[in-house]
């Protein structure tokens, strides 16, 4: 309602709608004063009824006083008051918590967070919230101890992919999961979810709380935090990041990640010490349960990181990769290439250099590196783009595929796809272990997920074969068979048999060679059938028969591989009611 205020002006009623007990305010244009009131309070008032006459006024205050209130900086008292609400959500409002954080040599949670997004770009989601106590701690207390409940969470960008980031508070009564906590971690999880965003989470902290009394509910067994981030795996990216103690419920949280990254001396346990001294299984400290030498060689733990800087360093690399993001990069001299396998075909070799070399220079972010040591699995660029490499190691069993590391391919393959993400296939394998204790770690059923994941990839897969392709391993190296991928190639060094050519020429030459009588004319005759063999196997005899695509300069390597990223996607081989629907967490 407005009015003009000139000297004896009606102040009319213009809403037709009723006021449902609310003041509504009459606006002039011009200051001025009541000089006659027509109705009383209580009474109804109908549209264009004149409720007051008004009087100009040229008072000074009156002005002043207007200017006062349309000043922007003025901050009234709602304001205030949840301004100074605010403060108790950030680490200046809590010093003395903050410098024992330091002096540990740790950062807080805002501070990681700061790190990780973009500056300016983080937006908090329940930073108001409190610990479920109030029925047992002052109001007061749980504002200045339980900031947000001890889970900082919200939206931004990092590396200008957008995210979704959450980390729990160390500080903040042990970093647990509330009943608060959990309320707002499902909420952010849906927002995720909805937005199709990245998830990044922080997770040091003991696990669920068993001190919240405020509401309903014994158990807190029906929040569905963990049915949330299980549905987002396959869906987006999701990383994990742990550093300090990480229990429970919390480390559940990380185990569903994509990718953990991890600091040295963390703890990483489905059951933190408390836990497990109630259900009697003994008393232990923290840094006994899921240590980062077990987490790491078991494969637990992707990447391991000598501090929290560092990690974020790395959560962000991951990010990007996953996320597909193209980033400008540049080339080494692929003429190297010519040299990183040895001529001799029994010298061995370490194959990291081979995929320094070939991606993007400090593109590579190796993945469980010290699990599955048989083979290599790499996130990285070529010509800025992400792929995944997937690299036999020569230098542990000579490359042969034992079940580690057909679980680590096969887990690799699945994620580079649910990503879709190129796979490049670095062979060098003798085949998979055999034996009788081979068998005992359930080789068929490991070898053939291998295969499976192989041969259900939705994303372009190329094979180049650095040395030896030999067996099952081979075909597995190459999605199930020399013609599964888009290209199968070797370089000049490569040589290829139905089996490895030693253990060939000696079951295919038994009676032969036991029919020789001399040593030294045996092993002159065993020697003469492996070259045979090996002459019959090389790479260029494979290609002259067709059963490989080309034998190429090893500098021509990342030439075969850009053609991945650009290639038709028939649809046979989209196969979407074969997609697994998430990517397995082992």
């Amino acid at each position: 309602m407005q009015s003009d205020c000139g000297v004896g002006d009606r102040v009319i009623y213009h809403d037709p709608t009723p006021l449902h007990g609310l003041f509504h305010a009459v606006v002039a244009r011009r200051t001025c004063v009541i000089s006659a009131v027509t109705v009383a309070a209580g009474d109804q008032v109908e549209a264009g009824q004149v409720v007051a006459y008004a009087d100009p006024s040229g008072g000074a205050d009156d002005a002043a006083a207007a200017t006062a209130r349309a000043d922007p900086a003025h901050i009234r008292g709602d304001l205030r008051a949840t301004i100074d609400r605010h403060r108790y959500t950030r680490d200046e409002a809590r010093p003395h918590v903050v410098a024992a954080r330091h002096a540990a040599g740790r950062r807080t949670a805002r501070e990681n967070i700061a790190d990780l997004v973009d500056e300016g770009s983080f937006v908090e989601y329940g930073a108001l919230a409190l610990a479920a106590q109030r029925s047992t701690r002052p109001v007061q207390d749980l504002i200045e101890r339980t900031p947000a409940d001890g889970v900082v969470l919200g939206t931004a960008t990092a590396g200008g992919v957008p995210v979704a980031v959450m980390s729990y508070d160390y500080t903040v009564l042990a970093g647990t999961q509330g009943r608060m906590s959990h309320a707002k971690t499902d909420r952010f999880l849906r927002l995720a979810a909805r937005g199709r965003l990245p998830v990044i989470v922080f997770g040091e902290g003991g696990g669920g709380r068993g001190v919240d009394t405020d509401g309903p509910g014994t158990s807190g067994l029906d929040c569905e935090t963990f049915w949330h981030i299980s549905r987002l795996v396959g869906e987006v990216p999701l990383i994990g990041v742990v550093s300090g103690y990480c229990f429970a419920g919390n480390a559940a949280l990380i185990g569903a990640c994509d990718v953990i990254v991890a600091t040295s001396g963390s703890s990483l346990g489905m059951g933190g010490p408390a836990m497990i001294e109630g259900g009697g299984l003994g008393v232990y400290a923290p840094g006994e349960v899921g240590p980062m030498d077990v987490q790491t060689a078991n494969g637990v733990v992707d990447i391991l990181v000598g501090d929290e800087r560092a990690a974020v360093a790395a959560a962000r690399a991951a990010l990007s990769l996953l996320a597909g993001r193209s980033v400008p990069g540049t080339a080494a001299d692929q003429r190297v290439q010519r040299h990183l396998v040895p001529e001799s075909r029994l010298r061995g070799y370490d194959v990291r250099p081979v995929i320094d070399n070939l991606l993007d220079e400090g593109s590579g972010l190796e993945l469980r590196r010290e699990y599955g040591r048989a083979m290599l699995t790499v996130l990285g660029r070529i010509d800025g783009r992400p792929v995944g490499v997937l690299a036999s190691n020569p230098l542990h069993l000579g490359g042969a595929i034992d079940v580690d590391a057909a679980d680590k391919a096969t887990r690799f393959l699945r994620l580079c796809d649910a990503r879709r993400l190129p796979v490049v296939s670095l062979c060098d394998t003798p085949g998979f272990m055999v034996g009788p204790e081979a068998e005992r770690t359930a080789t068929v059923r490991h070898f053939a997920r291998m295969f499976l994941a192989g041969a259900n990839l939705t994303v372009p897969a190329g094979t180049i074969v650095l040395r030896k392709g030999y067996g099952l391993g081979a075909q597995a190296m190459a999605a199930g068979g020399f013609k599964a991928p888009l290209f199968t190639i070797g370089w000049p060094t490569s040589e290829f048999g139905a089996m490895g050519l030693e253990g060939a020429v000696r079951l295919g030459m038994r009676r032969e060679l036991e029919a020789i009588a001399d040593e030294a004319e045996r092993e002159h005759a065993f020697a003469a059938a492996v070259a045979a063999a090996y002459e019959r196997g090389q790479g260029i005899n494979m290609a002259a028969y067709g059963e490989i695509d080309d034998v190429i300069d090893p500098a021509d390597s990342r030439r075969w591989i850009a053609t991945l990223f650009d290639a038709p996607r028939p649809q046979w081989w989209q196969r979407p009611a074969k997609k697994h629907p998430h990517v397995e967490a082992w």
